[in-house]
């Protein structure tokens, strides 16, 4: 099905920043907008805010005052609901209350055409549950803009229970006819974003409830070495920590208490001290004019090691053995388990365990742990830790070693798994179980996460890049650790991994017609839909699991 015709009026309910943003970006696509609020006002002030923004557009020459006066005149705020009877579209962006919407679209059925499109942008609401008191279910479905929505390209199309295929797939296309990045998923609690997202924000708290670290240590090395846009800390100040508690909350009661969305007990603490980030000036950071910026733990300057012996395959920070031959730094590369060993001080890229275990499981002192970096070239900063008793000097020859490779160093606490690396094995665990269980392909998780959060990679072509097995391994250890479900690793993890270990597997390609839909896609994958195949003797299964078991020096996908 086509887009729809940018002739066709789109309303807008709701002249909040949401509804606002949604208003916008129909208007540039060339649709008549007409936009309502229940309060006095609202609708016409926010036509008026998106008319200031785009002069200020303008004025930086980046639109021309043509092209603002006939997006500005394209809009009309109007009184009631009544009015949005020409409506082919209406978009609800009001309070994230179901019973308010259900009752909203209720009232929009007996105003709206019968052929017109209800969408809803709640964020994380059932929209199974929203459409079930609506004649006509079939026409509602979800269309979740991520905010400011003419900036950000994801939108999140969702089917309800009873959503036509045919109303989707209109979604879907106009989404894309007005310059989005679309995804499709189902109705489960978070969708895509709000649900694989969770760990990102969970495992940094985690942390400094442990005294692993502090905020601006963490947000550091989330930035430097994992190359995120922003810390978890300093994301949770800006989105505000009322609705991101709010969030994290209803995905975990969602979920029936699942212990993978625990709540923290230090975001509930700020939220009930009234410290909710920027807008409130205060949260993890003082926002408050002339605060002083956060400092990360920065690890005192130390000399730079005269040898290191590379023991092994060092799997995903490989990239270190040229980079310290680049620092004119002399290496001899020997057999091994994969560990660096500078100035007799041994290096190893952490497995998920704590330093400390390794160290006494492996026999293996003095021991300095090193966390993943997602280019370890490009990485500005990396974070060790050392095992418990690790002298001074010890640390200071690790610390050297980055130095020499001009990268700032953050020793922190004996965490197990560091940082970036166990928030990006959480992040693909929780990305491979939604895959599993159909709430999206694996291309539309990993776009969802590059394009509505700015993820440097999609959390399950980083696993592949990584190496399945690797990523397990972190997984496993973490939930030995801590004896929780919470660190339990997708099924499909360990699938994918064991089908790499099958000799000479070969899975023939269904006839052209046949197959289960667009189920679960294969994991990894940079674009496009594979359909799978059901037979007789084959399991409901990707027939092209490109979430390679093996990553570096491992099998290849298979095919």
């Amino acid at each position: 099905m086509a887009a729809l015709d940018p002739s066709v009026t789109v309303a807008v309910v709701g002249a909040g920043a949401m509804g606002q943003g949604i208003a916008q970006v129909a208007a540039q696509a060339g649709h008549p907008v007409l936009l309502v609020d229940t309060r006095p006002g609202a609708a016409q002030a926010a036509v008026d805010s998106i008319a200031k923004a785009l002069t200020a557009l303008v004025e930086k020459g980046k639109r021309t005052a043509a092209e603002r006066d006939a997006t500005v005149g394209r809009l009309r705020a109007v009184d009631g609901l009544s009015d949005l009877a020409p409506a082919g579209l209406v978009v609800e962006a009001i309070v994230e209350d179901p019973d308010v919407k259900r009752r909203l679209f209720a009232e929009l059925v007996g105003i709206v055409g019968p052929d017109a499109i209800l969408a809803t942008n709640t964020s994380s609401l059932s929209v199974t549950a929203i459409g079930a008191g609506v004649r006509r279910p079939e026409r509602l479905a979800g269309l979740h803009f991520f905010n400011p929505a003419p900036l950000m390209a994801l939108v999140e199309i969702v089917s309800g229970l009873a959503t036509d295929a045919a109303v989707l797939d209109t979604l879907f296309d106009t989404a894309k006819a007005w310059g989005k990045s679309p995804v499709r998923c189902r109705s489960t609690p978070g969708f895509i974003v709000n649900r694989v997202a969770r760990p990102f924000y969970a495992e940094g708290l985690r942390l400094v409830q442990e005294q692993a670290a502090d905020p601006a240590t963490i947000d550091a090395v989330v930035r430097e070495a994992g190359g995120f846009r922003m810390g978890p800390f300093e994301l949770m100040d800006l989105i505000g920590h009322d609705v991101n508690f709010a969030v994290t909350r209803s995905v975990h009661a969602a979920y029936f208490g699942d212990p993978r969305f625990q709540p923290s007990l230090i975001q509930q603490e700020l939220v009930e001290a009234g410290r909710l980030g920027r807008k409130t000036g205060l949260g993890f950071y003082d926002h408050s004019p002339g605060a002083a910026k956060p400092v990360p733990r920065n690890a005192e300057p130390a000399p730079r090691p005269r040898r290191v012996v590379v023991r092994g395959d060092l799997g995903p920070a490989a990239a270190l053995v040229g980079l310290l031959r680049e620092a004119g730094i002399a290496v001899e590369e020997t057999a091994g388990p994969g560990l660096l060993v500078a100035d007799g001080i041994t290096l190893a890229l952490t497995d998920g365990r704590t330093a400390t275990a390794r160290a006494a499981e492996d026999g293996i002192a003095p021991l300095v742990l090193v966390d993943l970096a997602l280019d370890y070239a490009k990485a500005t900063r990396i974070a060790l830790a050392p095992a418990d008793g690790t002298p001074s000097e010890a640390v200071a020859v690790a610390a050297g070693l980055f130095q020499a490779l001009g990268k700032a160093v953050s020793v922190i606490d004996d965490a197990p798994g560091l940082v970036v690396m166990r928030t990006v094995a959480m992040l693909a665990s929780e990305a491979a179980d939604a895959a599993m269980q159909g709430v999206a392909s694996a291309a539309d998780i990993d776009l969802a996460m590059t394009k509505g959060v700015n993820y440097p990679l999609g959390p399950l072509a980083w696993a592949d890049r990584i190496g399945l097995p690797h990523v397990l391994a972190v997984l496993d250890a973490l939930a030995r650790t801590y004896g929780e479900d919470r660190y339990r690793a997708s099924a499909l993890l360990r699938r994918r991994i064991a089908a790499s270990r099958i000799p000479h597997l070969e899975i023939p390609s269904p006839p052209r017609g046949e197959g289960q839909g667009e189920g679960v896609a294969p994991l990894g994958s940079a674009s496009g839909r594979n359909p799978g195949a059901t037979t007789d003797f084959t399991p409901r299964i990707p027939l092209t699991p490109t979430l390679s078991p093996g990553g570096r020096g491992g099998k290849e996908p298979l095919q």
